[in-house]
């Protein structure tokens, strides 16, 4: 958007009005992505993950949970991403209505659990995302980009609601 502004200045832009439309386009290319950011962190400022571990994890389960898990680092741009999808408002009302733990496993740091864990899933890094069904058995597993259908799907099969 920026570089058409440019563009347009140079070629309209000898008159008053091929200025202002210019002008126009070149701060659109500013404040569009500005107030996009502001509203994502708003909405992202309302699901907080609880820390993975191992141990909590196995005790969910034995409370017969609906567990949502995060394999994320701050470095890794599809991780990043895919927090947009997390935080939409239907997959956090999803979680609420179905009472989803959603927890965070962050391998910024390169954790040894973490890569342990990440291994044992077929992973060799991240994004890796588990969903464990309330009735036990396997986690469902998601790498690459989600959507917020994707997820919503998953914690609705796995609390055996449809």
């Amino acid at each position: 958007v920026l570089s058409f502004g440019i563009w347009l200045a140079r070629k309209i832009g000898q008159r008053t009005l091929g200025r202002v439309v210019a002008a126009v386009v070149i701060l659109g290319a500013f404040i569009v992505p500005a107030l996009t950011t502001v509203t994502f962190k708003a909405e992202a400022a309302a699901i907080t993950p609880d820390t993975w571990t191992p141990e909590r994890v196995a005790a969910l389960r034995a409370e017969k949970k609906v567990i949502f898990v995060d394999f994320t680092a701050r470095w890794c741009v599809t991780c990043q991403v895919n927090k947009g999808a997390m935080h939409d408002p239907a997959v956090q009302r999803t979680f609420v209505d179905l009472g989803v733990v959603f927890l965070e496993a962050d391998w910024t740091n390169k954790d040894s659990v973490i890569f342990d864990e990440l291994k044992r899933h077929g992973a060799g890094g991240v994004p890796l995302y588990l969903v464990y069904p309330a009735s036990g058995g396997e986690p469902k597993k998601f790498d690459g980009l989600l959507t917020a259908g994707m997820i919503e799907q998953a914690v609705r099969e796995a609390a055996g609601s449809i």
